[in-house]
């Protein structure tokens, strides 16, 4: 009876809440990306791209976590030192992991993005000048070339940020890990700092818009010291990654 219950009860709250989506919060996201877009190049301008990263990233994304609602936990936070870089890898269920890493994450990093991001007004332009890494998946050359460009700028504390399955996980449980951001690591010789993402596959699933309020939890584990591996067991070091994620997702 207790279920019964409890499943009439999100029948009625997801009734509730489709107007809501429709008529304030669809509105407020297209509106609020075109602003902070066109705020973050003005603050290029005027300030640094740390700076309006932080405005046009961090505050754009939680005011729309607000709005949608959706409710951050941060579990892990000790594991970051904010003066040394890292490549961060987090596990891909939702296009709001980008709203939980950039507004809670807390650090200053650079997204590797796929080309077709570009063309979101506001978003694309915003991204383009604060530095973040558009890569044509299309042409493999191309992409290097574009990764490679980016690697001057990963520095004293400004990190750079990958979804290493590439696409976003459609049963909620990380693919396999492709090897690019692993790459980079062993090339910058910069520790890979793994991130679990729960809850998001929920607010908003992979390709559909039924969006939902709800609450997500981000898991900051312990970096993973790159000394021990090479060009020659590259896939382990991916392997290493994925189980950590999948591990508390797991839990």
């Amino acid at each position: 009876m207790t279920n019964t219950h409890g499943i009439t009860f999100k029948k009625i709250l997801f009734i509730i809440y489709q107007p809501y989506k429709w008529l304030v919060f669809f509105p407020w996201a297209i509106l609020s990306t075109l602003f902070f877009g066109a705020l973050t190049v003005v603050l290029v301008f005027l300030t640094n791209p740390r700076f309006a990263s932080f405005i046009g990233g961090a505050v754009w994304s939680r005011l729309n976590s607000y709005m949608t609602p959706m409710f951050v936990s941060v579990f892990g936070r000790e594991n970051i030192d904010k003066k040394q870089s890292y490549v961060i890898v987090s596990n891909h269920q939702s296009q709001y992991d980008i709203f939980v890493l950039y507004g809670w994450l807390g650090v200053d990093f650079r997204w590797v993005m796929k080309q077709e991001l570009r063309k979101i007004p506001g978003l694309g332009i915003g991204c383009e000048k604060i530095g973040h890494i558009f890569i044509d998946r299309t042409d493999r050359n191309k992409a290097v070339e574009a990764i490679n460009a980016a690697k001057s700028s990963i520095v004293n504390g400004t990190s750079v940020i990958f979804f290493p399955e590439g696409t976003r996980s459609m049963d909620g449980k990380p693919g396999t890990f492709k090897r690019g951001a692993f790459k980079m690591a062993l090339d910058l010789g910069i520790p890979v700092l793994p991130v679990t993402i729960i809850g998001t596959k929920k607010i908003l699933p992979p390709k559909t818009i039924n969006l939902l309020p709800g609450r997500v939890r981000m898991v900051i584990h312990k970096p993973i010291d790159i000394s021990g591996y090479g060009n020659d067991n590259l896939d382990e070091l991916a392997k290493e990654a994925r189980e950590v994620i999948v591990d508390a997702l797991e839990e």
